[in-house]
């Protein structure tokens, strides 16, 4: 079994695979290491990967080490299984990359759009032949939202709603219709943009607000909240197999 090990700037992801099957997942505060340590007790995986934007925990990295027979973490050094096209990736978000691996593994040699719709929206772009081309990041929503009640003196702070109007009739309404159809339409757009560049194209949907997204877009897309752990398990899976 693996153990995949996301901790992001706030919360932690951990889950553990048998194969393509995710069998176990916990979602925490990312200090909250002793839910690993009961994961790894309860599963005992036989090889992981830590994929963090911030410094692990010491300990906990090195309870890890004594707990499983192979550790990876994941860098701009680690091999994957597609070809990046991208000019700096050494600051190449983690978790941008395993999502654009887990798109391809999961939709093989198809043209791609994974949408991360999180604190920020990142859009990866992977093309048929395997090939990462890149992609695009704006302010997620709870973000969007955060800057309009900071950077200004009297609007209040919204949060989402399921129903949002087309055009707001008072100014906590028409945050949220600004907001949120903003969002719409700057994922439709990308997504026609695309389709118009490569004809048929597949678009993954994941992140905490993927759901919420999910039926207000346009455009087909496949909503899967668990295709950043997807992809770093492919990834430990290819490294393994190299080794």
């Amino acid at each position: 079994m693996n153990l995949i090990v996301e901790q992001g700037n706030t919360k932690l992801k951990v889950a553990v695979f048998d194969c393509r099957k995710i069998v176990s997942f916990v979602f925490a505060d990312k200090d909250d290491t002793f839910r690993v340590k009961d994961i790894v007790e309860q599963y005992h995986p036989t090889q992981g990967i830590i994929s963090s934007v911030a410094d692990m925990d010491g300990a906990l990295a090195d309870y890890l080490k004594e707990h499983l027979n192979s550790l990876l973490w994941l860098d701009e050094h680690t091999p994957i299984p597609i070809r990046l096209e991208y000019e700096t990736e050494e600051t190449l978000g983690k978790d941008r990359i395993a999502a654009a691996v887990g798109a391809n593994y999961l939709q093989p040699e198809r043209n791609l759009l994974a949408i991360d719709a999180g604190t920020a929206i990142t859009y990866e772009v992977i093309e048929s032949s395997g090939i990462y081309k890149g992609g695009n990041i704006s302010p997620g929503l709870t973000t969007r939202f955060r800057a309009l009640n900071a950077f200004t003196k009297r609007l209040p702070l919204v949060k989402e709603k399921n129903e949002v109007p087309l055009v707001g009739t008072s100014t906590e309404s028409a945050i949220l219709a600004g907001v949120i159809n903003g969002i719409v339409y700057e994922m439709d757009g990308f997504i026609d943009a695309l389709k118009a560049k490569y004809g048929d194209i597949f678009v993954f949907l994941t992140g905490g607000h993927s759901f919420y997204f999910e039926r207000r877009l346009k455009n087909h897309i496949f909503a899967d909240a668990n295709l950043v752990l997807v992809g770093l398990n492919r990834i430990l899976e290819y490294n393994a197999k190299k080794n």
